[in-house]
C-alpha cells in the first residue's frame, strides 16, 4: 500500500510537472534521446522504490516460511515424543504380558521340579531305597503336593544333605545310584531352563533371585555342589 501510494503521488506529481511547466506538446515534440533520459531519469527512483519494498517483502516471507518451518519442527517433536511415550508403554505391556505368562510357567515347572525331587526322595528314603520313610507316610506327602505344598520333598531333600554325617552319604544321597544320578540330571536341566527364560523377562533380576531363593532354587544349588562326584576318602 506504501509503495502504491508514493508511486501515485510521483506519477502525479511529473504529470503535473509536464502539464503546468512544460507543456504535453513541448514534451513530445522534444528528441527521443532527450525523452528517454528524461523518463529513464523519472522512474528511477520507481524502479528502487520498488527494489527496496520487493527486499522487505522476500524478509517478511522468509520470516513466515521460518515460522512455518520451526511450528511444522515442533509439530514432529511432539509427534516423537509422543511415539517414544507409546512405545515405551507398548514394551512395558508386552513385559508384564510377559512376566504373568511366566509366572503361570513357574508354577506348571515347580510341580514338575517337585515331582522330580519326590521321585529322588523315593528312590533314597522309601521303600525303593533305604526304606526309611514308609508306604503310608510317602503317600501322605504325595497327597500334600497334590494339595498345593510345592516344596515338601525339596524341603526333606535339604534337610537330609546337612543331616548326613559323612561327604560320602551327603553325595550318595543325590548321585549314588544311576537313577538319583538321572533324577539330578534332569532337576538341574529343568531348573537352568526356567532361571534361562526368568532372566529374559526380568530386567531387575528380581524374579531370578527369588527362584534361587526358595527351596527347589536351594535344592538346584545342592545338586550342582555335589555333582562333581564322590569326595576322596
Amino acid at each position: 500500500m506504501i509503495g502504491l501510494l508514493l508511486t501515485a503521488l510521483w506519477l502525479g506529481g511529473g504529470a503535473f510537472y509536464l502539464g503546468a511547466g512544460m507543456g504535453w506538446r513541448a514534451f513530445f515534440d522534444q528528441p527521443l534521446g532527450e525523452m528517454g533520459d528524461f523518463l529513464d531519469g523519472a522512474f528511477a527512483p520507481l524502479a528502487f522504490l520498488w527494489l527496496v519494498l520487493g527486499l522487505f517483502m522476500q524478509q517478511r516471507e522468509l520470516a513466515e516460511n521460518n515460522r512455518a518451518i520451526q511450528q511444522q519442527y515442533e509439530i514432529m517433536q511432539r509427534t516423537a515424543e509422543n511415539a517414544e511415550i507409546q512405545t515405551r508403554a507398548i514394551a512395558a505391556n508386552e513385559l508384564h504380558a510377559r512376566q504373568d505368562t511366566f509366572m503361570d510357567l513357574v508354577r506348571l515347572v515347580g510341580i514338575q521340579l517337585e515331582v522330580i525331587a519326590g521321585m529322588l526322595y523315593l528312590s533314597s528314603q522309601g521303600s525303593a531305597g533305604d526304606g526309611i520313610v514308609s508306604d503310608d507316610e510317602m503317600d501322605t506327602l504325595w497327597g500334600r503336593l497334590g494339595s498345593g505344598e510345592i516344596s515338601i520333598f525339596s524341603r526333606r531333600l535339604i534337610g537330609l544333605r546337612f543331616g548326613s554325617a559323612t561327604p560320602s552319604q551327603k553325595w550318595a544321597l543325590f548321585y549314588g545310584t544311576p537313577i538319583r544320578t538321572r533324577h539330578c540330571e534332569t532337576f538341574i536341566h529343568s531348573f537352568e531352563r526356567l532361571a534361562r527364560t526368568a532372566n529374559d523377562c526380568d530386567p531387575d533380576g528380581m524374579i531370578t533371585d527369588a527362584l534361587h531363593g526358595n527351596a527347589q532354587g536351594r535344592l538346584y544349588r545342592v545338586m550342582c555342589e555335589l555333582r562333581t562326584g564322590p569326595p576322596a576318602p
